[in-house]
């Protein structure tokens, strides 16, 4: 249904920083950035694979409020290791690794608050 989804962080870099650490485990990466001289003002990464963004973050007025973003992770080995990491840089333990069979049996995530406090979630479907 997404293609894309962008939305604005109070510190680019040190969102930048946290993104860039934490989804790498799920594999993704920085595909684009956009530096403000190239925008007229403002700052752009986006992350995504095999060359495609489809999660971006920037400058300018974050958020009020809780966003919820999750991630598909190939593994649940991959969610443990996106929670760990991002404890790891400081984030905010927002639901350990586990299954979540309320949403259904085989519903693996893991929950975590990035710099903003925005609820952000690795996920594997498979058993």
């Amino acid at each position: 249904m997404l293609d894309h989804i962008g939305f604005a962080v109070s510190d680019f870099g040190r969102s930048l920083a946290f993104y860039k650490t934490v989804l790498e485990p799920l594999g993704y990466g920085v595909m684009m950035e956009v530096p403000a001289e190239v925008s007229g003002g403002e700052s752009f990464a986006g992350f995504g694979r095999d060359g495609r963004a489809q999660f971006w973050i920037g400058t300018g007025t974050s958020l009020a409020g809780r966003l919820h973003v999750a991630f598909t992770a190939s593994s649940r080995a991959a969610v443990d290791a996106f929670h760990t990491i991002a404890l790891g840089t400081g984030a905010a333990d927002n639901g350990k690794p586990g299954l979540r069979p309320h949403y259904h049996p085989n519903y693996y995530g893991a929950f975590v608050l990035d710099p903003d406090g925005h609820n952000i979630e690795a996920v594997c479907h498979l058993p």
